[in-house]
């Protein structure tokens, strides 16, 4: 099948045409909880942003033999409106599935292109990797809320983070893990959970020098605190 850029847009597109009720303003989340697991600690902050996310994990193959991460890019939409309906609990599932049906030619990246072209209203923004703030150097994870939807055009509306915790997805090792980060540049959020994740995991051994890759994942992410809330 070729893939033309109406077809990758429409099945993209689905992700939020599934659940026709999702808006990027007017569900109120201030009493949503998230479920975690023993080992990350509870938000001291109500939620900012519910959002499911569809992208990839980038790696890189190292000297000894094991895949390195290299980031990740994502786009982030809006899913608090399906709170307390049925679709809340799998929108994730739904996500991975649509995104893996694309052909592997078709890159994150792509994809993000063609959705911002449908002008999809329930798109939060995008999650992708910077040289860390802080030190200047390595690679600091940024949720980026300045392109899309209310915050649009807000420079303040994007956050860095740095990882506090980690744990095993419950649901096993083809899933990439589930995360606690806290913010240290922006005012979109203080802490960032990234749970209830479908793939994304890299082979387990590589060939030094291979090229780098790029997994498919798909998962929730809560933002707790901050100043720039959903309105």
């Amino acid at each position: 099948m070729i893939a033309t850029p109406l077809f990758l847009t429409v099945i993209a597109a689905s992700v939020v045409l599934a659940a026709p009720s999702l808006t990027t303003s007017g569900c109120d989340i201030s009493n949503a909880e998230i479920s975690l697991p023993s080992g990350l600690p509870p938000p001291t902050s109500p939620p900012s942003y519910i959002s499911v996310a569809i992208g990839v994990q980038n790696y890189t193959c190292a000297d000894t033999g094991a895949y390195t991460s290299a980031g990740a890019v994502a786009e982030l939409f809006d899913i608090s409106c399906l709170l307390g309906t049925p679709a809340f609990d799998h929108i994730q599932d739904l996500a991975f599935n649509i995104w893996k049906a694309l052909p592997s030619k078709v890159t994150a990246e792509k994809v993000i292109e063609l959705l911002h072209l449908a002008k999809t209203p329930a798109i939060l923004g995008q999650h992708y990797f910077i040289t860390n703030p802080i030190t200047g150097s390595g690679l600091s994870p940024k949720w980026d809320f300045t392109s899309q939807g209310a915050t649009k055009g807000n420079p303040n509306a994007f956050v860095v983070g740095a990882r506090s915790g980690g744990v095993p997805a419950p649901t096993g090792p083809q899933d990439v893990d589930w995360l606690f980060l806290t913010g240290v540049q922006g005012q979109l959020a203080d802490q960032i959970y990234r749970v209830d994740t479908r793939g994304g995991q890299p082979p387990a051994t590589c060939t030094p020098g291979s090229a780098p890759i790029s997994v498919k994942y798909a998962s929730k992410y809560w933002l707790f605190g901050g100043s720039i809330h959903q309105s």
